[in-house]
């Protein structure tokens, strides 16, 4: 009957070969070429999960040259077909307006029990194997996973996302668009607080706001590197770059403004306006921003705080072509520009987004 079912497949009567396969399936269900064959019509009724898991089980469990190469070619084809259909969609995805914008796709952190749940499919979806889909997969913090045209980063995020793996995608456009002020001082903090800042062309100002209007607190350590001399294993001097420091900053997020205002322990004035910590003159500087951040809080109970930029940023540091398209607005004196400035200013920038979605989705 075998011999049945394969000339009904070399014809195209896929009816017939299911009635035949009916049959011999409650004959003998684990004869190879049963089996084969149950893959072939799951393939031709474009059932293709069923087809490889069929056609795997038969590379696992026979011997059968004939089988296994036809096996074999059968998997060729589901992912000839698979990956037709994904050049079109991504075709389709770029098509739309926008759509060519460079952005980045983001993976947000798994513990180890839900990465076991979703490793294979992320393999299948990203094309990866397990190992290599297991290691992508952040543990700490976010990870830009990749960069480019936003129509296709959308398609492999919508995909990631309807098989339960978290992620999101945006514009470097939405990042840079976001306003960024400078805080000097806060000069009123009742029910309103009003601070003094600088804008992007560095004019000084003034702005008000409520207190609710702040939706994320960001606050991340940026490297202060200074070319120092020290004696290498051949006791010969030699010039070269460390951290010699750490310089602090604090993000307020307004998306009802589309702003943000940056504080930062180098360049805020803790002797002018609102008294935040006492005698701050004769404190150390980490003493008056430690204060500054005690006073935040207390005014930003409810708040989230977001603190995992250095784990952040150390998986894109590398990715200078990206950051490059990316204006840090950090005013710190720098010898040499540092990928760690942008990449504050992408992680801040992607906290933004976040949470003006969610405010979104709320409503």
């Amino acid at each position: 009957m075998i011999e049945r079912v394969a000339i009904a497949f070399d014809r195209k009567d896929y009816h017939t070969a299911a009635k035949l396969l009916q049959q011999l399936l409650k004959e003998s269900p684990d004869n190879p070429w049963v089996q084969f064959y149950l893959g072939r019509l799951y393939e031709v009724s474009h059932k293709r999960q069923d087809a490889e898991k069929i056609y795997r089980q038969l590379l696992r469990s026979t011997t059968n040259t004939k089988i296994v190469t036809q096996t074999r070619q059968g998997l060729q084809r589901l992912q000839e077909v698979e990956q037709e259909e994904r050049q079109r969609a991504i075709a389709k995805a770029t098509a739309e307006p926008n759509s060519s914008e460079p952005g980045v796709l983001v993976l947000e952190p798994l513990n180890q029990e839900q990465k076991s749940t979703v490793i294979a499919k992320f393999a299948q979806i990203m094309q990866l194997d397990a190992y290599t889909a297991r290691l992508v997969i952040p543990s700490r913090s976010w990870k830009v996973y990749r960069s480019g045209q936003v129509g296709v980063l959308k398609f492999y995020g919508e995909q990631l996302k309807a098989a339960g793996i978290p992620c999101f995608w945006t514009t470097i456009a939405a990042v840079q668009q976001i306003q960024v002020y400078q805080v000097e001082y806060f000069s009123e903090s009742a029910q309103q607080a009003t601070v003094a800042c600088r804008n992007q062309t560095n004019q000084l100002g003034s702005l008000t706001f409520n207190w609710s209007e702040v939706q994320a607190r960001v606050v991340g350590l940026l490297p202060i590197f200074e070319e120092v001399v020290d004696i290498d294993a051949r006791h010969k001097l030699e010039r070269k770059t460390q951290t010699q420091d750490y310089a602090q900053f604090c993000d307020l997020h307004l998306p009802g403004r589309r702003c943000i205002l940056r504080l930062s322990d180098h360049s805020y004035d803790f002797q002018q306006g609102v008294e935040i910590a006492a005698q701050p003159s004769q404190n150390t500087i980490r003493i008056n921003w430690n204060q500054v951040l005690k006073w935040l809080e207390q005014h930003l109970p409810q708040v989230k705080l977001w603190s995992d930029f250095t784990p952040f940023a150390e998986t894109i540091l590398d990715q200078t072509e990206m950051l490059n398209n990316i204006t840090p607005h950090i005013h710190l004196f720098r010898r040499e520009p540092t990928n760690w400035d942008a990449a504050f200013q992408l992680y801040s920038g992607l906290v933004f987004h976040k949470c003006s979605a969610i405010a979104h989705n709320e409503n």
